[in-house]
């Protein structure tokens, strides 16, 4: 049975549908680039192979920071329309799950947007936990406009970040928001000139966390995330019992006493 499930995990990436993962061993970032030119539309199967793919990415020890963006200067205008109608009936039911992987990687994930963030792409990119676009970058669930609506955790996650009022504006009306109101709404968390600048923000946002205890990282986000949902008290409790986590590891050892000596902390995720 375990050769089974080996062998499919095997078969679904051994392909790539439209992407390619790219690895810089020296500054520790793994890099998911879409990639289907023009406009690097997201398939169906390319869904689950980004979901398989954070779930490998999460458990490498090599990998400290994970960066998502599209290739020659576009993020991506959503997905396969054309293919979902091949799709037989309740076999798009889970995809918020699969889109869902970067906020289930415990790595820091930056998503990189240029141009069009659209559909599942903006879904993906609610998913990570940092946000930077360029300023002539638009977003945008316009599913609506197609008899739809999005399927892939985007209206709730715009819900849950700017309120019914915003989430009915941008949903229900499929409205295309600029990387200005975006970044007004909360959504990104900033908004750079060109690509030549994005490159330069991912690259400082990267150094940054990797300089960051990995363990503390990865506890922090797991938090936050799952205080969201929960009541304020539940919140508390959470982030009680993971400080107390914390306390008894090497990393925060060695960061206060790093802080003392007036020196530079040497991480180990441990």
């Amino acid at each position: 049975m375990n050769e089974k499930y080996a062998t499919q995990r095997g078969e679904l990436l051994k392909q790539l549908d439209g992407m390619r993962l790219e690895f810089d061993a020296l500054k520790r970032v793994a890099t998911l680039v879409l990639d289907r030119p023009p406009l690097n539309v997201v398939s169906y199967t390319a869904r689950s192979q980004i979901a398989a793919l954070f779930d490998e990415l999460g458990r490498d020890p090599e990998v400290g920071v994970v960066v998502v963006r599209g290739a020659n200067g576009v993020f991506t205008s959503g997905g396969d329309v054309r293919g979902f109608f091949d799709v037989p009936r309740d076999g798009m039911s889970h995809l918020a799950w699969n889109i869902a992987a970067p906020e289930r990687c415990p790595k820091p994930v930056i998503a990189a947007l240029e141009k069009y963030a659209f559909g599942v792409g903006w879904e993906l990119a609610l998913a990570c936990d940092f946000r930077i676009a360029t300023k002539d970058t638009l977003v945008a669930l316009p599913e609506i406009t197609i008899g739809q609506m999005p399927g892939s955790g985007g209206s709730q996650r715009v819900l849950r970040m700017v309120g019914m009022t915003r989430a009915k504006d941008m949903v229900m009306l499929g409205r295309r928001l600029s990387a200005a109101e975006a970044r007004e709404w909360g959504l990104l968390t900033e908004v750079v000139e060109d690509g030549a600048a994005l490159d330069k923000a991912i690259a400082g946002y990267a150094e940054r966390l990797n300089a960051l205890s990995p363990l503390a990282l990865s506890t922090v986000k797991r938090v936050l995330n799952q205080g969201e949902d929960a009541s304020l008290e539940a919140s508390f409790d959470l982030e009680g019992h993971a400080y107390e986590k914390l306390r008894d590891s090497h990393d925060y050892k060695e960061g206060a006493q790093a802080f003392f000596e007036k020196r530079k902390p040497k991480y180990t995720g441990k």
